[in-house]
């Protein structure tokens, strides 16, 4: 019903649209053909006044025509010399306003009924004479008539062609948009990796089904990072609480009871995975959040032994608890890798901020810059969400971050500077 209201819409809009064209060219062609007209009667009449004053002659002082040479215009031409008729019909039914043309001595035009009179003065050897003439301007109106009623109907006939052309054209283009629906109808909730398909556009049609296919493939690289991030972090809950239940298991074998340090460390551990997970989630909806990078750094490095260096006023356009969930796991990382210390390090590149995460411990290996991020990639004795789901976190928030193979550990993370 969309699609039918869509293609009347257009095919409404061609029609007036038709329509208004039409009209002003019908328009525009009367105005044209009625001046044509008016201009060829003119001609006409002073054609006719023109033939009869060259039989004007003055004969003995007196002003006749010449023999038998105005009889064709007897009544269609008046002559008037001195003021009196001379030659025509006086029994015509316009006399009256041919007699005051006649006698005005003027050169004029006047329209009475379907004809064109013209009065034309002429002076012969000192006698005012004046020549009235009629053109019949039936057969001129009877050709307007004709040729205005053809144009209504060519112009009625363009009308109805556009609305049917436009009908054509808009039922083609939009066939595309019903092969659409109908693929769209035929997906099943569990078949994502479909697509239109529908090959190289030709319009914009085409265009707008290439568009969904990409938007597709965007939604469905988001679903696949989405269910990444969910087995990571079900991967980092999973350790702590198998850890907790063998704890269980051998106090309960044993009538021993839980070692307090062990249950709270992992509990610890869960509670971090299930922070960054909320973290994750509201940074997206909280994106102009801003915290003070060097207080956030304290916060992070709070009991370990960890050298800062940042400068005190900056700041980033991330919420705090984002940059805690990133740089905590790290941290907890470089110091355990550490020989002897690990540094945290701030420093401004252009609109961005780099922390640094180092250790003095053995680092990196050229190899090993995109594995560490893999799922699963930590040691046995390693705490905190781990680095795969640090890049899930960065890569959910539109941070960066990067293994640096320089002979010592080193990560950097990248934050928009607020």
């Amino acid at each position: 019903m969309g699609l039918t209201g869509f293609r009347g819409r257009i095919v409404s809009l061609a029609v007036l649209t038709a329509t208004l064209v039409v009209a002003v060219l019908v328009v525009l062609s009367h105005i044209l053909l009625t001046r044509a007209t008016d201009a060829d009667t003119r001609t006409l009449a002073r054609t006719r006044a023109e033939a009869v004053a060259s039989t004007v002659q003055v004969h003995n002082g007196t002003v006749r025509l010449v023999e038998g040479t105005g009889d064709a215009f007897d009544t269609v031409a008046w002559v008037y010399a001195d003021g009196r008729l001379i030659d025509g019909a006086a029994h015509s039914p316009m006399v009256g306003i041919v007699d005051r043309l006649g006698r005005s001595g003027r050169a004029e035009f006047l329209t009475t009924g379907h004809y064109l009179l013209y009065a034309e003065p002429l002076p012969v050897h000192g006698h005012p004479v004046t020549v009235v003439v009629t053109v019949d301007l039936a057969p001129y109106e009877n050709s307007e008539q004709r040729s205005l009623l053809m144009s209504l109907v060519l112009g009625g006939l363009a009308v109805v062609l556009a609305g049917f052309v436009a009908y054509l054209g808009v039922s083609r283009a939009l066939r595309v948009v019903h092969q659409m629906s109908a693929l769209a109808d035929e997906w099943g909730d569990h078949d994502p990796g479909r697509r239109f398909g529908l090959g190289p556009a030709r319009d914009e049609f085409g265009e707008l089904a290439q568009t969904f296919d990409r938007l597709l493939d965007r939604v469905s690289d988001t679903i696949a990072d989405e269910r990444r991030l969910t087995d990571e972090i079900a991967h980092e809950l999973r350790t702590p609480m198998t850890v907790l239940r063998g704890e269980a298991q051998l106090a309960e074998l044993s009538g021993t009871h839980v070692v307090p340090h062990v249950v709270l460390a992992e509990t610890d551990r869960l509670s971090a995975a299930v922070s960054a997970i909320l973290d994750a989630a509201r940074s997206r909806l909280r994106g102009e959040a801003t915290c003070r990078l060097a207080l956030v750094l304290r916060q992070v490095s709070e009991g370990r032994d960890v050298q800062i260096d940042a400068p005190a006023e900056l700041e980033v356009a991330v919420p705090a608890e984002v940059v805690t969930a990133v740089l905590a796991p790290l941290l907890d990382n470089a110091t355990r890798h550490a020989r002897t210390a690990a540094s945290l390090e701030a420093e401004v590149a252009g609109d961005s901020v780099v922390v640094h995460v180092l250790d003095d411990g053995p680092g990196f290996g050229p190899d090993d810059l995109e594995r560490v991020f893999a799922p699963g990639h930590s040691s046995t004795d390693g705490h905190g969400l781990g680095l795969a789901v640090v890049r899930r976190i960065t890569a959910a928030t539109g941070l960066g971050v990067r293994a640096v193979a320089d002979g010592r550990g080193h990560v950097e993370v990248r934050f928009p500077r607020a």
